[in-house]
C-alpha cells in the first residue's frame, strides 16, 4: 500500500515538473523580447530614466499585442510545429482582442490548444490528400481551424480567463495589503530546490507582474523568485564554514550563481543538508520584506536570475530598495544556513556533494537517462570543432556497441554538421543547447565527461535490447603508415613539471608546429577552444586542439603527448596528468585516437602510463591495438 501510494506521489511530482517545464519552454525562448519591453519601459515611460511620449508609445502594443502572440506561437509550435505555431498565434489573438489587459495567462492556454487541434487534424488525414491538393488542404484547414479557435476564445475563453485572472489579482492585492507577501517564500523557495520555479515564475508571477508593472511602471512579483541572495547565503556558509572539498568547490558556484544567475548550482548545497531550505526561506521572506518596505520593483523578469539582470531591470528610484533587499537576504540566509553548516555532525565531502548534486539531477528529470525510440541506426558525437573530445567520446562508444554485436553507426563531427538522418546525438552539457537548437526534434543526451560517463554502457544496454545482433567482425585497422606519421616517439615527453594550464597547451602546440603538423596561427585557436569549453574530458586527462575555425591551419594531421606527474589545473578541479595535444585533418589520426580513448577509459592503465619514464612503454601502451 505505501509503496503504490509512493509509486503515485513521485508520479503526481514528474507531472507537476513536466509542466513547469512546459510552461518555461513557452515563455524562455521569448525572454529576449520581454527584455526589450522592459528596457522602453524603464527608458521612456514617464518616470522612466529618458522620458520620451513617442518612444513610450512601443509599450502598450508590445505588452498587449507581441508578447502574448510570441507566447500563443510558441506553445503551439511545441505541440504542433510551425503549423501549431500559426494556429496558436491565431487563436491567441481571441483572447487578446476586447480586454485591456495583458493576456499571458490566455496565450498560454491557446497557444498549445491551437497547436493540439491541428496535430490532431494533420494526423487523421495523413495520407487521404488527393495528389495536387496538399498545399489547399493544409492552407485552408490552419486558417479555418485558425479562425474558429479564435472566436471560441474572444466568445467564451477570453471573458473567463480575464475574470480568472481579476479574481487572482484582487487575492494577490489582498495578500500585499494584509502584509503577508514575504510568506510565499515558504512555498517559493522549496519550490526552487524541487525545479518548480518556472512554473511558479512563469506561470504565475511573471504574468500579474507584467500587468502591474504596466500600471505602475515596477513590479514587486519579478523580484520573488528571481532574488539570488537567498542561494548565495547558502554558498557563502559553506564557504567559511564548509568542510573538505565541498568548501573548495564554493567559489565557482558563486560566480556561476551571482554573476552568471544560474541558480540550479546551488541545489544540491541545499539537498545534501536538507534543514537549508529553511535558510533559503528565511532569505527569500526577510528579501521580500525590505522590496516591501521600500516599493521595490522591476519593470521586467530577469533573466538570467543573476545580480546584473537584476540592475539592469530596475527602475529609476528603486536601486536602494532593490540593492538592500538582496543585501538582506544573503545576511539572513547566511546567519541561519551557517548554523546548520556548522552543526551538523557529517561530514559532507565530496561525495555527499556528488550524492546531491545526482538526486538534483533525478529531481529535474533530466535527459541523461536513456530513453531510446525503436530504429536507430546513427549515433552523432558532437562538439565545437568535431575532431577532439568528439572524437574521442565516439570512439569509446563505437568500441563498446562493436563488442555488443550490434549494427548502428557512431561518427563525431561539429554541431553545426550534425546530418539529418542522425537518431541519437551525444554532446558536453555545455554544448546541447546548440546542438538542440541545430537538429530539433532529435534525442539528446547530454554528458560532462566523455571518458568514465555511465551514459556509454546504459546507452548499449538500451540499444542491445532493441536492436539485433550482428555476425562478430575482425577490427581491420592499419596503423602502419599513421604510426609513421601521427605520432611519433620524439613528441612523447615524459616527466614535466607542472606548470600552467596555458603554458602547457602552448608547449602541445609547439611542439605540433615543430612536427610540421601544424601553422604557428593553430597554438592561437587551441586556447580560443579552450576559452569556449575546457578540453579535460576525464580520468585525469586533457585533450587541447583547435575549435572549427582551425582546419585552414592544420597541414597533417598530428598528436603529441605530454605527460605531467604532479598534474595540471584545467579548472573546476579538475587536474590533468596527460595532455594529448591533437590536429586532425580529414580523419587520419581517428584510428590512433580510437585506440588513445580505449586506453583512457581505463583508470588504471592511465595511472600507470602517468608514472611510467620509460618513453618506449608509452608509445607501446598509446599504438597497440588489443
Amino acid at each position: 500500500m505505501t509503496e503504490s501510494y509512493a509509486k503515485k506521489d513521485n508520479s503526481f511530482k514528474v507531472k507537476v515538473q513536466n509542466f513547469g517545464r512546459f510552461l518555461s519552454g513557452m515563455v524562455m525562448p521569448n525572454i529576449g523580447a520581454f527584455i526589450a519591453w522592459g528596457l522602453i519601459t524603464a527608458l521612456f515611460i514617464p518616470a522612466g530614466w529618458i522620458p520620451n511620449e513617442r518612444l513610450a508609445a512601443l509599450v502598450d502594443p508590445m505588452i498587449n499585442f507581441l508578447l502574448p502572440l510570441l507566447i500563443g506561437y510558441t506553445g503551439g509550435k511545441m505541440i504542433g510545429g510551425t503549423r501549431g505555431g500559426v494556429v496558436g498565434a491565431v487563436a491567441t489573438m481571441g483572447v487578446i482582442v476586447g480586454v485591456d489587459i495583458p493576456m499571458f495567462l490566455g496565450a498560454m492556454i491557446m497557444g498549445p490548444l491551437g497547436g493540439y487541434v491541428i496535430k490532431k487534424f494533420d494526423e487523421n488525414i495523413e495520407g487521404r490528400i488527393k495528389t495536387g491538393f496538399e498545399m489547399l488542404i493544409n492552407n485552408f484547414s490552419a486558417g479555418i481551424i485558425g479562425m474558429i479557435l479564435a472566436i471560441v476564445a474572444y466568445l467564451a475563453i477570453g471573458p473567463v480567463v480575464s475574470a480568472l485572472n481579476t479574481a487572482l489579482g484582487n487575492a494577490v492585492n489582498a495578500i500585499v495589503n494584509a502584509g503577508l507577501l514575504p510568506l510565499s517564500s515558504i512555498f517559493v523557495e522549496p519550490a526552487k530546490i524541487l525545479f518548480l520555479n518556472n512554473a511558479i515564475n512563469h506561470g504565475v508571477l511573471g504574468p500579474i507582474g507584467m500587468q502591474e508593472a504596466q500600471e505602475v511602471g515596477k513590479s514587486i512579483f519579478f523580484l520573488i523568485e528571481t532574488n539570488p541572495g537567498p542561494g548565495l547565503g547558502i554558498l557563502l556558509a559553506y564557504l567559511m564554514f564548509g568542510k573538505k572539498s565541498v568548501k573548495q568547490s564554493t567559489p565557482s558556484a558563486i560566480i556561476i550563481h551571482f554573476l552568471g544567475g544560474i541558480h540550479e548550482i546551488y541545489f544540491p548545497y541545499v539537498l545534501m543538508n536538507p534543514a537549508l531550505i529553511l535558510a533559503v526561506i528565511a532569505g527569500g521572506a526577510s528579501g521580500v520584506l525590505v522590496f516591501s518596505i521600500f516599493n521595490a520593483g522591476l519593470v521586467a523578469t530577469p533573466s538570467p536570475g543573476s545580480i546584473f539582470a537584476l540592475l539592469a531591470m530596475t527602475p529609476k528610484g528603486s536601486f536602494i530598495g532593490v540593492l538592500f533587499g538582496v543585501l538582506i537576504s544573503i545576511a539572513v540566509s547566511f546567519l541561519v544556513a551557517s548554523i546548520f553548516v556548522k552543526s551538523s555532525s557529517k561530514d559532507l565531502d565530496e561525495e555527499e556533494l556528488e550524492k546531491a548534486t545526482q538526486k538534483m539531477k533525478e529531481l529535474k528529470n533530466k535527459e541523461d537517462k536513456v530513453r531510446l525510440d525503436d530504429n536507430i541506426n546513427k549515433i552523432i558525437f558532437a562538439c565545437d570543432a568535431g575532431m577532439g573530445s568528439s572524437a574521442m567520446g565516439a570512439s569509446l562508444l563505437k568500441d563498446r556497441i562493436k563488442k555488443a554485436g550490434l549494427d548502428i553507426g557512431v561518427i563525431n563531427c561539429a554541431i553545426e554538421d550534425i546530418p539529418n538522418d542522425a537518431d541519437v546525438i551525444i554532446t558536453h552539457k555545455n554544448l546541447t543547447d546548440r546542438a538542440k537548437r541545430k537538429a530539433p526534434g532529435k534525442r539528446h543526451i547530454s554528458i560532462d565527461d566523455f571518458v568514465s560517463t555511465p551514459i556509454y554502457d546504459e546507452l548499449v544496454t538500451e540499444l542491445v535490447k532493441k536492436k539485433p545482433m550482428k555476425k562478430d567482425e575482425k577490427r581491420e585497422t592499419n596503423y602502419s603508415a599513421e604510426l609513421n606519421n601521427i605520432l611519433k616517439k620524439e613528441n612523447i615527453l615524459l616527466g614535466l613539471e607542472s606548470t600552467s594550464k596555458k603554458e602547457a597547451i602552448d608547449l602541445a602546440g609547439k611542439l605540433l608546429v615543430d612536427g610540421g603538423y601544424v601553422k604557428p596561427d593553430y597554438v592561437d585557436l587551441m586556447h580560443k577552444r579552450e576559452e569556449k569549453l575546457s578540453t579535460y574530458i576525464g580520468n585525469g586527462v586533457a585533450i587541447p586542439h583547435g575549435d572549427k575555425n582551425s582546419k585552414n591551419c592544420i597541414i597533417k594531421s598530428g598528436i603529441v603527448i605530454l605527460q605531467f606527474p604532479e598534474g595540471i589545473d584545467f579548472g573546476d578541479d579538475n587536474i590533468a596528468y596527460l595532455v594529448i595535444g591533437i590536429a586532425g585533418k580529414d580523419n587520419e589520426h581517428l584510428s590512433i585516437l580510437s585506440n588513445i580513448a580505449s586506453i583512457l577509459g581505463n583508470e588504471k592503465l592511465v595511472e600507470a602510463i602517468v608514472k611510467e619514464v620509460d618513453k618506449d612503454i608509452v608509445y607501446k601502451s598509446i599504438i597497440d591495438v588489443d
